[in-house]
């Protein structure tokens, strides 16, 4: 990094979300039958915690 170079820092502070790491989507394994194979599929779905956003404002512990 150069000497002019300055780092540009946030507005606002946010904490990733912990339940799904940051992604909005969580998780959501379902046993599938592919080309009569059985496999285990995922989709996932949407983070019930952070509502998709990945992200809560300010600083939230984890509960």
């Amino acid at each position: 990094m150069n000497e002019d170079e300055e780092l540009e820092v946030p507005a606002e502070v946010h904490t990733v979300c912990q339940y799904c790491g940051g992604g909005g989507m969580v998780a959501d394994p379902k046993l599938a039958v592919v080309g009569g194979a059985p496999r285990v599929l995922d989709n996932g779905r949407p983070c019930p915690h952070c509502e998709t956003k990945g992200q809560f404002a300010g600083i939230v512990p984890p509960v």
